[in-house]
């Protein structure tokens, strides 16, 4: 039996939501590959990600008052650009991409996992996996209560790695160093940038929100503020800590930060990095779940996924789909690989929404929240560049 989906999500969840799905989605696993490109520039790789993340995060604001439905880029992309083929591909390009960054998010907390407890990786992956998927299917306010849990672990397991690399001495002699090629510092940006994910996650729960033309934009402006501010924070601890060789060959960077700042075991940091994995693959779960919804009401092959649950208020049959999807891409792809393929269609996807929002402004004027149209423009050019960066980076 179809059913409408349940608004039962206000600013602070959602918020949550947007800050969890993007400090989840890398900084615990991705810190020391960034550093492993651009050296002692990693937190500067991080800044370069986030002023290529800003502009396009205050077009989908803007878009997400203009068009607040489950679907989000899709139904951007088709508006702006008149094409309903494009729309089902960039919903499809979406879904893959959460379903890909969630396997990558999964397969890396695991690693983390298996310090702290003595269990196999893949009975620990398809285990967890399966547990987040029936959160999911639960219910909306469940999976963002949990996660806005998961979201204050995480982020106190971050202060105290700042705690930690601020008080230590400084690993490296910074006056002396080697200088890193502005290559190394962009494809660390573009790695970095897979640390953001999580700004356009926020559009997609439109249909499950109170007040989404006004709760909309706030939440993803204030989620990529607060996350701006913790990467940059938590990078510099990391490369000031940690010599650079040691920091890029760990899968569990910020364990090793501690480890080498405190001295004794981080197990306590590695079971906060668990946590931050798990709130990272929820939020992909979900979000790639609605993006399937909002998929079925605009073609008629997918109108499969358009039915929700009258007990759950949740798309289940899509939730199922896109999680063992997550499972299967944990077991079988790598971290960086996956890291790096779904940087590249997020980037192609954020290019064709900036260029969307700059013909619907040109088109119809907006009432409500407004971004100048330099923005979009820029938008458009940072990402059409992030993305060859990618495309060269995965050649």
């Amino acid at each position: 039996m179809n059913a409408p989906l349940k608004r039962r999500i206000g600013l602070g969840l959602l918020t949550a939501y947007g800050v969890g799905v993007m400090v989840g989605a890398g900084i615990y696993v991705l810190v020391g590959a960034v550093a492993a490109d651009a050296g002692i520039w990693a937190p500067v790789s991080f800044l370069i990600a986030g002023i290529i993340a800003a502009p396009t995060a205050l077009s989908y604001a803007e878009f997400s008052t203009r068009l607040p439905e489950a679907a989000g880029e899709a139904a951007f992309v088709g508006q702006g650009l008149s094409s309903q083929a494009l729309a089902v591909i960039v919903g499809f390009a979406i879904s893959a991409a959460g379903a890909v960054s969630a396997g990558a998010v999964l397969r890396g907390g695991v690693g983390y996992l298996t310090q702290v407890l003595p269990v196999g990786s893949e009975l620990a992956m398809i285990c967890l996996g399966a547990a987040l998927v029936a959160v999911a299917v639960l219910g909306v306010l469940e999976s963002l209560a949990l996660a806005a849990v998961f979201t204050a672990v995480e982020v106190l397991g971050l202060a105290l790695v700042v705690w930690a690399g601020a008080g230590s001495a400084p690993a490296q002699d910074w006056i002396a160093a080697e200088p890193v090629a502005l290559t190394g510092i962009g494809l660390g940006a573009v790695l970095a940038f897979f640390a953001f994910i999580g700004f356009e996650d926020i559009v997609n729960m439109a249909e499950e929100v109170e007040r989404p033309l006004v709760t909309l934009p706030r939440a993803i402006l204030i989620s990529l503020a607060i996350t701006s501010v913790v990467y940059g924070l938590v990078s510099w601890a990391a490369v000031r800590t940690v010599p650079l060789a040691q920091l890029g060959a760990s899968e569990s960077p910020l364990a090793l930060v501690w480890q080498t700042a405190r001295g004794g075991n981080a197990e306590f940091l590695s079971a906060i990095a668990v946590f931050a994995a798990l709130n990272g693959v929820l939020a992909q779960i979900v979000m790639a779940s609605r993006v399937l919804f909002g998929l079925g009401r605009r073609t008629s092959a997918l109108a499969v996924f358009h039915t929700a649950s009258p007990r759950f208020g949740t798309p289940v049959l899509a939730t199922l789909l896109v999680g063992a999807a997550v499972i299967l891409c944990a077991l079988f792809v790598p971290v960086a690989r996956l890291a790096g393929v779904t940087s590249a269609l997020l980037l192609s996807v954020f290019v064709l929404v900036n260029l969307a929002l700059i013909i619907e402004k040109r088109r119809a004027p907006q009432a409500g929240f407004r971004i100048p149209m330099a923005v979009p423009v820029l938008g458009t050019v940072l990402s059409a560049g992030a993305l060859a960066i990618a495309v060269w980076g995965l050649l």
